[in-house]
């Protein structure tokens, strides 16, 4: 029969690249769809097959789906950076419901039943109750949030008039790299490697958005989550997606961490200065974010290995050590 073949749409982002790495080393046959719009040709692992284009091409997808007897597909594609979700929503709603509704009814259409998405914390706005469980309300503070949250339901939907079973990942904050793999955004926004940047000289400062907030020390409060954990336990969702049929689950820590505690450990890590002023809250950001993984724990066997954020820096600190360009360099134009 083979080993099973995984479709990765949005395989060559960052979440994506080392899910297809982990994919790879246990014996998976993977196929990665990535336009290379935030993703990296050489990001994708040499013994998966590469296919560039986005879900938003309908007839490629139907001719992937014809060729290829997927066992499932895990969904990693859209757009996520929450900075331009709170002056363009419509780049969000397009590529996150409407593409995504594409890539749904090709599955349909070709009798693949297993999806794994990749959803976020940005589902549940602002946290009313510490840590947040999956069952906390749903008010998304951004376009973002809340295309991601629409797409959940449309979800529930294609399970209940299809059959389609999916799982839902909700992530809070993926970081840290794999030995191949890290996080090279365009523009990067995202709070660690931003950090990393200035350490290693390619920015002035490091800018804390708001130090006014109700936390222990005026910053806010996220739960940094390692994409090594994230990528096993997408893994461990296809592998148990069949008894699952349709759920959601958080991927965190249950601990968070200051902006300023986060700081700090980056200075421990790198044993650079990194010079930081405190400006303006920005739009749209929560004050803090907690997750509850214990239903991941409980019905998945997940267990993050790299819990301590000094050991997630660390391993982001090395990747970027060893990858000074990231992956622009080598970028597939």
């Amino acid at each position: 029969m083979g080993a099973k073949k995984i479709l990765l749409v949005g395989g060559a982002g960052y979440v994506g690249s080392v899910t297809c790495e982990m994919l790879v080393e246990r014996g998976y046959d993977v196929y990665v769809l990535d336009n290379l719009y935030q993703g990296f040709a050489e990001a994708v692992n040499p013994a998966a097959t590469f296919v560039r284009g986005s879900m938003e091409d309908s007839e490629l997808l139907a001719r992937l789906f014809k060729a290829y007897d997927f066992y499932g597909v895990m969904d990693f594609a859209g757009e996520t950076l929450i900075e331009y979700s709170m002056t363009d929503p419509y780049r969000y709603f397009k590529a996150n419901i409407e593409d995504g509704l594409k890539l749904l009814n090709a599955m349909v259409e070709h009798g693949v039943t297993r999806l794994i998405f990749s959803s976020t914390s940005a589902v549940y706005g602002e946290a009313l109750e510490i840590p947040m469980r999956e069952e906390h309300p749903k008010d998304p503070a951004n376009s973002y949030g809340d295309s991601k949250l629409i797409f959940e339901t449309i979800l529930k939907w294609y399970y209940r008039i299809h059959g389609l079973r999916s799982i839902s990942f909700r992530y809070f904050n993926a970081s840290g790299a794999s030995t191949n793999c890290g996080e090279a955004h365009h523009p990067e926004t995202h709070l660690i490697p931003v950090l990393l940047e200035v350490a290693r000289g390619m920015r002035e400062r490091f800018y804390v958005f708001g130090g006014d907030y109700d936390t222990k020390d005026g910053t806010c409060i996220r739960d940094y989550t390692h994409v090594i954990d994230i990528a096993n336990a997408h893994i461990l969702g296809i592998e148990n997606i069949d008894a699952i049929e349709h759920d959601a689950f958080n991927l965190g820590n249950g601990s968070g961490y200051t902006v300023r505690e986060v700081l700090d450990a980056a200075l421990r890590v790198t044993g650079r200065g990194i010079p930081f002023e405190v400006t303006e809250r920005r739009a749209g950001d929560a004050a803090v974010m907690i997750a509850s993984s214990e239903k991941a724990r409980r019905v998945l066997g997940w267990e993050p290995e790299y819990p301590a954020i000094d050991d997630i820096i660390r391993t982001a600190w090395e990747w970027h050590q060893s990858h000074p360009n990231g992956y622009e360099a080598h970028k597939r134009t």
